[in-house]
């Protein structure tokens, strides 16, 4: 390390340059020199610095505390004495109210989210709105993914999106799109990443969007929000609107292993966001019977969830076709298997909903 002191040319003031032969040496400078110790500057203990709190900068120089007690006294110190450059304790950035939301009445609020990609999220998406619409039930299908698949598999517009209700604040009514018969499709497109930023900068940020959609339980029975393969803030924007998952899965060893996070995630939210969401469904998808390793994965998946895991999606080219003619699955192929299959998806959750309304009746 080399000091060297000139003369600045704007004023004459004496500008100090500090010279360091590689990048330890800079780091062991910034933690109190070669020896690596440093005194706390409150009790004078010699510690090694380990952690950002531990170096206070105060004006030019630089300070160093060995605990969260000894830094707590050295802003003490600050706020009655007035020297400049101290930074505050920072508080908790935790969003999250003090006690769990409690589950809220009215419509239903599906999440189909998983952190993989390629596991048929949109398809069941799209593919249960419209099974529930049919159904006689009232939907809004949200997209919250920036690739905007559900306009397309529709044959919608998204030229007003899920970012003109989050960053513009625009009424719900105004943006969204009537599908088909009783299923409301409130679209997304690539502005959506901006979106992100604007959330960052918010200080309920992870509730945005169950503040800009206030009272649609009173509206829709139900509520399909299409995630993406990702947990950014849009996604717990999602799950702390919704009060349920289904979890879409591919029979497949990797995608196996990435239920494991959709599980951590929701216990975050549960815990860190103080959200009740639960995990209501697993549903396989892709399912190939002729594959061994599509049965053991199902075999393996109904292990582990019980009655929580669904009967299988079975794969077939419907459910790629239906979309390049911007049509449903019961539009498209009505007897296809796939089509069979998530009828009785859907089924099941009109019939665990009316359960559940009979039992709240009751009581």
């Amino acid at each position: 390390m080399e000091e060297r002191v000139e003369s600045s040319p704007h004023g004459g003031k004496q500008v100090r340059f500090v010279f360091y032969c590689s990048g330890s040496c800079l780091e062991a400078s910034h933690h109190g020199g070669l020896e690596g110790l440093v005194s706390c500057d409150v009790c004078g203990t010699g510690f090694r610095v380990e952690y950002a709190f531990e170096v206070v900068n105060v004006g030019s120089q630089r300070r160093y505390v060995c605990t969260t007690d000894c830094r707590k006294q050295l802003v003490g110190q600050r706020d009655a004495r007035g020297p400049a450059g101290v930074p505050a304790i920072p508080r908790s950035s935790s969003t999250a109210p003090a006690r769990p939301a409690p589950i809220q009445a009215g419509g239903k609020i599906i999440a189909i989210f998983n952190h993989k990609g390629g596991t048929g999220k949109t398809t069941t998406s799209v593919t249960i709105a419209s099974g529930l619409a049919e159904a006689g039930k009232r939907v809004l299908l949200i997209d919250s993914d920036a690739q905007g698949n559900v306009a397309v598999s529709l044959g919608l517009s998204s030229h007003r999106s899920l970012y003109h209700l989050l960053v513009m604040g625009l009424d719900l009514k105004s943006l969204v799109q009537e599908a088909r018969p009783g299923l409301s499709v409130l679209p997304s497109n690539e502005t959506l990443a901006a979106a992100e930023l604007y959330l960052a900068g918010r200080k309920q940020r992870d509730r945005v969007l169950a503040s800009r959609l206030e009272g649609v339980r009173d509206i829709y029975d139900y509520v399909i929000v299409d995630c993406s393969p990702s947990l950014s803030l849009m996604n717990q924007n999602a799950l702390v609107l919704a009060d349920r998952v289904l979890c879409p899965v591919s029979c497949d060893y990797l995608s196996l292993v990435g239920v494991r996070q959709v599980l951590k995630t929701i216990k975050s939210v549960n815990t860190l966001l103080k959200h009740p969401l639960e995990l209501w469904g697993v549903l396989p998808t892709h399912y190939d019977t002729r594959a061994r390793i599509c049965k053991d994965s199902y075999a393996t998946l109904r292990e582990h969830f019980g009655d929580r895991c669904l009967d299988p999606i079975r794969a077939t080219m419907k459910v790629r076709e239906a979309p390049a003619c911007s049509k449903t699955l019961f539009e498209y192929a009505p007897s296809a298997t796939a089509t069979r299959d998530y009828r009785l998806v859907v089924d099941r959750i009109i019939s665990a909903d009316s359960k559940t309304s009979d039992i709240q009746g009751v009581a």
